[in-house]
């Protein structure tokens, strides 16, 4: 008796059988993709947000930093 490996193998073999899965399945990605759309782009603006509020951030420390360096030498002179 052969495994299912092979029988998952013969059945994605047979030409017919791939174009009939790529039939049935192009119209259900569209689907998808139509339906996720709005969340993808939600995702890419937050992606973005994020990014620049961590240059804002770095930005601050960096500020902050200076400031701590320059009190340092104004106190121990």
């Amino acid at each position: 008796m052969k495994n299912i490996t092979e029988l998952c193998t013969k059945f994605f073999d047979d030409e017919d059988t791939r174009k009939g899965i790529t039939q049935i399945m192009s119209p259900l990605g569209s689907i998808v993709y139509n339906e996720i759309y709005a969340y993808i782009w939600v995702i890419c603006f937050y992606n973005i947000f994020l990014f620049i509020m961590v240059l804002a951030n770095m930005y601050i420390l960096l500020k902050i930093m200076k400031y701590i360096k320059n009190v340092r030498i104004y106190i121990n002179d």
